[in-house]
């Protein structure tokens, strides 16, 4: 059975003529990056990004973790993103969008919080997976297509310093960062920081979660002029009950935003934790 590619590579060329080169230029090009990857699969068997089964191919799912993948596509709530199982009519909120109206506009997440998707996360998240970055970026920005629209500036949701020192990188950073180069966006991580060292979210209520991370960020005094009046884009891995993207989202919006849109690579199905 054929593996399955995550998304198309954004940075292949549609013109006839890109930077002098002519299609017999590009054709040659492509030839010699074919020969490179042959000798670097030769070297490197590709394996599947979520369970790492020998696959045809670098950046894909194999059959199985693809079947596993639950991706959220419309009908959908227009402000949480949070799917129905049938479409409501335009316009028409989920339940959770009108009796917790949340600060930030907009949410959109790739697919449910379980099984090939946890595995990615995780994988990103606890085991320095760096290498899945880019490709989970790619499905986020197909997922978040209509939040990019504006040319927003990207952000990832930042780490405190002690936890950034233990872990040696950002796994919102790094998607963050990828996302912002495929879409030709403005990525701007100094525009906010974490100024508390809050508890791990992982086994906390909806109610804990929300006052562990109460104030925990701002936007440094110095950079609230190059926030004033933008739109963000805020990126995280994984939303569960949105407590740190709501606090996010607050500071980024008493710093000067005009407006937040929240992409996740996942979300947690509706009611669960």
């Amino acid at each position: 059975m054929k593996n399955l590619q995550i998304l198309p590579d954004l940075s292949a060329p549609d013109s006839r003529m890109v930077d002098g080169r002519s299609d017999s230029g590009r054709i040659a090009g492509r030839a010699a990056l074919s020969i490179v990857t042959l000798l670097r699969n030769f070297v490197l068997p590709p394996t599947c990004l979520a369970c790492e089964k020998l696959v045809n191919e670098q950046g894909v799912l194999c059959p199985d973790c693809w079947g596993e993948m639950r991706f959220i596509e419309k009908p959908y709530c227009p402000v949480l993103g949070t799917p129905f199982a049938y479409d409501l009519g335009k316009g028409v909120l989920g339940a959770d969008a009108i009796a917790n109206p949340p600060i930030f506009a907009r949410a959109r997440a790739v697919a449910l919080y379980d099984n090939a998707a946890r595995r990615l996360v995780q994988g990103l998240k606890f085991s320095d997976r760096t290498d899945l970055s880019p490709w989970m970026a790619r499905w986020m920005v197909r997922a978040g297509r209509e939040l990019l629209d504006d040319g927003p500036i990207v952000i990832g949701v930042p780490l405190h310093r002690r936890r950034m020192f233990l872990r040696r990188f950002n796994q919102s950073a790094e998607l963050a960062r990828h996302i912002a180069n495929y879409a030709g966006l403005v990525y701007a991580p100094l525009l906010l920081e974490r100024i508390k060292a809050t508890r791990q979210q992982v086994g906390l209520g909806a109610k804990e979660r929300q006052k562990n991370v109460r104030g925990a960020f701002r936007v440094p005094p110095e950079q609230k002029a190059g926030l004033e009046g933008k739109t963000v884009l805020l990126v995280d891995d994984v939303l569960t009950t949105g407590a740190t993207l709501e606090a996010a989202a607050r500071a980024l919006l008493r710093g000067g935003a005009e407006s937040v849109d929240c992409l996740t690579f996942a979300r947690v199905a509706p009611g669960g934790i």
